[in-house]
């Protein structure tokens, strides 16, 4: 009995990692207002590369970290579904 108690409880458990894994996805890093801090802790982003991130800002999008050689295509490649460039908006008064 106690192993058709845990085959019902994995379907359960796996979606709980299932919803845990999308919500940490959906938290992406915006290279337009990140800290140095927050940058450097990209893969294969160091200090180095974080300031020139910060130096090209604003960004229109994040492919734009390779139309300007901010960073190699690999590491791009690496970061993609982990960064974000999100726009201001101005109010209008």
């Amino acid at each position: 009995m106690a192993s058709v108690a845990q085959a019902k409880d994995t379907p359960k458990n796996a979606a709980a990692a299932s919803a845990t894994a999308a919500s940490a996805k959906t938290e992406l890093l915006d290279i337009n207002s990140a800290s140095k801090k927050e940058l450097s802790g990209l893969p294969k982003i160091g200090d180095v590369r974080s300031d020139a991130i910060i130096k090209g800002r604003p960004y229109r999008g994040k492919d734009e970290l390779l139309s300007k050689k901010i960073i190699p295509e690999d590491v791009y490649n690496g970061i993609k579904d982990l960064i974000i460039a999100k726009q201001k908006t101005t109010e209008k008064k």
